[in-house]
């Protein structure tokens, strides 16, 4: 591991590191080594326009992706799986990358939580990785689609976008849709699987707390409120409306008021 002395350094570290192992022990190992050593968040660096990535798995447009089956047979559950890790790892450059891009414009704390979230994301990548191996695969095995960090690169200059798009609409989906993905894979008689999931599941509860927290704050600094601002980084970087059904209660205890999601209680 090479030496860093600020939270950018470690950041353009981890968005180095092409291995995806590497990568996902490289995000656990500097989060602890800030916390040790008191990093200071240190002077803007250009962050990639792209983090560096292993040559598998082959990347499509998600137009381009077969469609995933919902049966139980081990080929969809290790499809399922693999689509998983995919996205935390890329939650992993996504953590970084907001905390190295960022986290100089912003109070120390912002990158903390950045790294931190990406820290769980790296352990939430060895634990799908390990368990693709478990069922005879591995990461990297299939295809996988682009479209995260996409989202990334559209909101590389505008926190509140990304904010906007990342924690409070992608990764709020999947408070949405983990419950009944977990749920699946136990009358599938898959425990080991929908155990990890519910790890994950509970983690990312207090990811997008991190994102809506950040997100209220630069609201309450433009003088405008959330809604407003929210609707309008929609409207210039996701051009769609979050779509249900919600999980009302799991989007509450991230911090998400009822309004800022569903347009129907403020028409």
């Amino acid at each position: 591991m090479s030496q860093v002395t600020t939270i950018v350094e470690a950041a353009l570290a981890v968005l180095g590191e092409g291995d995806a192992e590497k990568k996902a022990a490289l995000s656990q190992s500097l989060a602890a080594v800030v916390t040790a050593q008191d990093l200071p968040v240190g002077p803007a660096l250009l962050m990639p326009d792209r983090p560096a990535r292993p040559s598998r798995p082959e990347l499509r447009a998600p137009r381009h992706m077969p469609k995933r089956r919902k049966g139980g047979s081990a080929e969809n559950r290790i499809a399922l799986l693999h689509a998983l890790a995919h996205i935390e790892l890329n939650a992993v450059d996504l953590a970084w990358d907001a905390a190295g891009r960022f986290g100089p414009d912003m109070p120390r704390a912002f990158a903390l939580d950045w790294i931190g979230v990406g820290a769980d994301e790296g352990r939430h990548f060895q634990m799908l990785a390990d368990r693709l191996v478990d069922l005879g695969s591995y990461y990297g095995a299939l295809p996988a689609h682009d479209g995260l960090w996409q989202a990334a690169y559209d909101t590389r200059e505008d926190l509140a976008g990304r904010l906007s798009v990342v924690p409070l609409v992608l990764e709020a989906r999947a408070l949405d849709v983990s419950p009944a993905t977990i749920e699946r894979l136990r009358g599938f008689g898959d425990d080991a699987s929908a155990d990890i999931l519910d790890v994950i599941y509970k983690d990312e509860i207090g990811h997008v707390r991190v994102g809506a927290q950040w997100f209220f704050k630069i609201a309450e600094e433009q003088s405008c409120s959330a809604e407003e601002l929210f609707d309008a980084s929609l409207e210039r970087f996701f051009s769609a409306s979050p779509k249900g059904p919600f999980n009302v209660p799991a989007r509450r205890q991230a911090g998400l008021p009822d309004s800022l999601y569903d347009r129907a209680q403020r028409a």
